[in-house]
């Protein structure tokens, strides 16, 4: 069920003030501690800022330069950052409309006028009022700020832009990452849409995201929520003790069938599982409502690498290859430079040596299913459809079924003209690539539109992810909210780690990398070199790990 835009803001700012404690106290950093048992609260970020409010005799600069440094301090509603403001607009001011992240050593402080201060910043990302991160997505924006002396001769803000300004090291320790959990439209899989909310009391900020507003654009049209429009939190707060969250609905939740039920406390209790929450109990109205879980399939993929050598194909333990009952046999029928494994090992996408792509399945048969020149490695989806384009034509993706029909999927990176690497999500809600776009590359994330059946009918509009340097070489799903991409300048090989919602991290691979492989984690990723060595991470190095490799296969998930 898909449902209209609606504003979160407001939602949340209500609950800010009815939930949200002062929070003071030293940093807490301290000796590595294991992890928190079940029902046990989530630990505190390793500090808390604690923005300090007017000083008496403040100049006009002095008082926006405090005003914007309180933006740390989200408890009681920014009560701190308020206390800059006029009284009355203290009362309108709208912190939740949106955080600018920059370089706090790049503003720059003038005043035009007497009771005028102008701040120029540089947004190296934004987030909007629904929590949804965007990298550089505003450029330098000059923020207005107008002043007053009150008669007591202190200066007050009277005029201010809604929202906050982090600096880059104070966003992760004010906001924090958590997922919102969708079905899939065929309610098999969760699918996370990554927001950001502030840390305190992050429980009332995802209930409201999830419950009162919708899905991120982009993936809209390729997720289902089974919580309905006549469904919304009866109060706005949500709160947690011993890890179990009270969720109250509106009391026409009572009218629902038992299975929607279930599948509202399933992504409710999937959500809130990253603020130390293990159980939601779920009210209507204050009514008790009797919901457990609903059975979800796993996205996870074997711990070991899974490549071609010239002993087979198959999972590769030491020196020991096991092989994958049906497929391992029919892979020697092809000459093999890409693999990708179907969730149930029982087909695989595969590129060949001769450029063609093919589908290669366990009982032996093997279908070519594109021959045009000039195709990128190609990606299979869990309803068994082969994925693949060539290079210098983005638009022209079709998607191939088991049957060998090929449909065109329609609005396939419009804008781009040309694309190094494609990977479809292992749920099949959303597909990754590595696009060029005005002559720049970057990664671009898209949900992908199916008809009833499972066949793909269209991409959503694309979400750009960031931009990249170098030539674009390889492309993999890390887990369900990080894709990793490899590019190349010279000789000089960087793999991308990027969140799909958050922001990347860049780190040197070894010399001559060609391919990469994620598992279950992003501390997990796999990376083959064009000679065949294989390499993991190990903290901040490569550690190589095998040799003689000719293909390093991806996997799409595990047999149920």
């Amino acid at each position: 069920m898909m449902k209209p835009t609606r504003r979160l803001g407001a939602l949340v700012t209500a609950a800010m003030l009815l939930l949200l404690a002062a929070c003071a106290g030293l940093p807490t950093t301290g000796p590595v501690n294991p992890g928190i048992a079940p029902g046990e609260e989530p630990p505190p970020p390793d500090f808390f800022y604690i923005p300090e409010g007017p000083q008496p005799g403040a100049s006009p600069e002095e008082i926006v330069r405090g005003f914007v440094e309180a933006g740390t301090g989200p408890a009681d509603n920014w009560a701190t950052a308020r206390l800059f403001l006029s009284t009355s607009l203290a009362e309108t001011w709208d912190p939740t409309a949106g955080v600018t992240v920059d370089d706090r050593g790049d503003r720059a402080y003038a005043e035009p006028a007497a009771t005028e201060v102008s701040l120029t910043v540089q947004a190296d990302a934004t987030v909007n009022d629904t929590g949804a991160y965007e990298t550089g997505a505003s450029g330098v924006t000059t923020l207005e700020f107008h002043l007053a002396q009150r008669d007591d001769g202190e200066w007050r803000i009277t005029k201010a832009p809604d929202g906050i300004v982090l600096g880059a090291d104070q966003f992760p320790n004010v906001y924090g990452e958590y997922s919102l959990m969708y079905f899939d439209p065929t309610w098999t899989y969760l699918v996370p849409d990554v927001r950001w909310f502030p840390t305190i009391n992050a429980a009332t900020w995802i209930a409201n995201a999830l419950v009162g507003g919708d899905p991120s654009p982009w993936l809209a049209e390729a997720v289902s929520t089974a919580i309905p429009e006549s469904v919304t939190l009866s109060r706005p707060s949500v709160p947690v003790s011993g890890g179990v969250a009270d969720v109250d609905l509106s009391r026409s939740a009572l009218g629902l069938e038992q299975d929607g039920l279930d599948r509202i406390y399933t992504q409710l209790q999937a959500s809130l599982l990253a603020t130390g929450v293990t159980e939601v109990r779920l009210t209507a109205d204050s009514t008790p409502l009797a919901a457990e879980p609903v059975p979800v399939r796993s996205t996870r993929v074997s711990t070991s690498p899974l490549v071609l050598t010239a002993e087979g194909f198959g999972f590769l333990s030491g020196d020991d290859l096991t092989a994958i009952e049906g497929l391992s046999a029919a892979m020697t029928q092809v000459d093999a430079a890409a693999v990708q494994v179907a969730p149930d090992r029982d087909a695989a996408a595969v590129s060949t040596t001769g450029g063609e792509v093919v589908r290669v399945d366990a009982a032996g048969d093997v279908l070519v299913v594109d021959d045009r020149a000039g195709l990128i490695d190609p990606s299979i989806d869990p309803h068994g459809y082969v994925w693949s384009v060539p290079r210098e034509d983005p638009s022209g993706l079709i998607a191939t079924g088991a049957d060998g029909v090929a449909v065109t999927v329609a609005d396939a990176f419009p804008d781009s003209t040309e694309i190094a690497a494609l990977a479809v999500s292992r749920d099949g809600t959303r597909v990754a690539a590595v696009l060029s776009v005005n002559g720049r590359l970057g990664i671009q994330v898209a949900g992908i539109v199916r008809d009833t059946d499972g066949v793909p009918l269209r991409l959503a509009d694309p979400f750009s992810l960031g931009s990249v340097s170098g030539a674009g070489l390889s492309l993999a799903w890390l887990d369900d909210t990080t894709v990793a991409a490899l590019t190349r300048s010279g000789t000089d090989v960087t793999l991308v780690e990027q969140a799909v919602g958050g922001p990347g991290a860049s780190v040197t691979a070894p010399s001559g990398t060609v391919s990469v492989a994620g598992a279950n984690t992003d501390a997990t990723v796999r990376l083959r070199s064009e000679d065949g060595l294989l390499f993991v991470r190990r903290a901040t190095n490569w550690e190589q790990t095998a040799a003689d490799i000719l293909v390093l296969a991806t996997q799409q998930g595990s047999p149920s």
